[in-house]
């Protein structure tokens, strides 16, 4: 039986054109609640990380996958971590890339206001669906955006109502504290991108710490599973190689 990663999605979709995956693994992706095509619950105006760990556990629980192999980028980082802490018996490895922790950083607001300013530019010039674009060429390249499928480009920019009217300014300030990450024993890989902003690399430190483990690096932004997809593969299978 191949094993299972389920691929827990940052605020956008994740835009792999091939599954680099398919000849040893079988991946699930889903889209989290209010974003491209899982729909909006009626009255849902604020989330949580603790209610997007519950979704992703849910869905693992109702198609019978667990434990599954876990990997999380940005937002989905965060998720994943969650799934760890309250969660433990839906996963069996999780690799946590570039987990967005602002509040662990020695300057979160010099972070805040960089995003900030980029929202608001895209917002100015054209709402929501503009400032999507904004936040992921500061956050992904330009060359990641340009080359991703037009139709995907417009899904992703359709989910800003959701990301910046929901999301954004609600997961910074999550931050588990010492002893409650000490407490894991799922098997973690803490992973960051070679050209991602430094603040990443803080952030991934200061939780790799915790976890008393090493950060890993792999090739690419921070979405390096639109820049180097086969790198990123490289990287993290050995390590879900391993024995749960």
């Amino acid at each position: 039986m191949r094993r299972l990663v389920i691929k827990v999605m940052a605020a956008q979709a994740m835009g792999l054109v091939e599954n680099p995956w398919s000849d040893e693994f079988t991946v699930v992706t889903y889209d989290r609640r209010g974003n491209s095509r899982s729909p909006r619950p009626s009255g849902w105006e604020t989330t949580s990380v603790v209610e997007q760990a519950d979704d992703a556990a849910a869905l693992l629980t109702a198609l019978a996958l667990a434990p599954a192999a876990v990997f999380g980028n940005s937002y989905g980082g965060i998720t994943a971590l969650d799934l760890l802490i309250r969660h433990p018996g839906v996963v069996s490895r999780a690799v946590l890339h570039e987990p967005i922790l602002v509040s662990v950083l020695e300057n979160p607001g010099e972070v805040q206001a960089v995003v900030g300013s980029v929202v608001e530019a895209g917002m100015a010039a054209g709402g929501p669906q503009e400032a999507v674009e904004h936040f992921i060429r500061f956050a992904a390249g330009d060359d990641n955006w340009d080359r991703l499928d037009p139709d995907l480009r417009h899904r992703m920019a359709s989910n800003g109502e959701t990301l910046f009217n929901v999301e954004m300014g609600t997961f910074e300030s999550y931050r588990p504290d010492d002893a409650t990450l000490a407490g894991i024993t799922t098997p973690t890989q803490v992973l960051v991108s070679q050209e991602s902003a430094d603040f990443f690399d803080e952030a991934a430190a200061w939780l790799a710490a915790r976890l008393a483990v090493e950060v890993v690096q792999t090739p690419g932004t921070h979405t390096p599973q639109w820049d180097q997809p086969e790198e990123l593969v490289r990287t993290i299978r050995p390590f879900l190689r391993g024995p749960s």
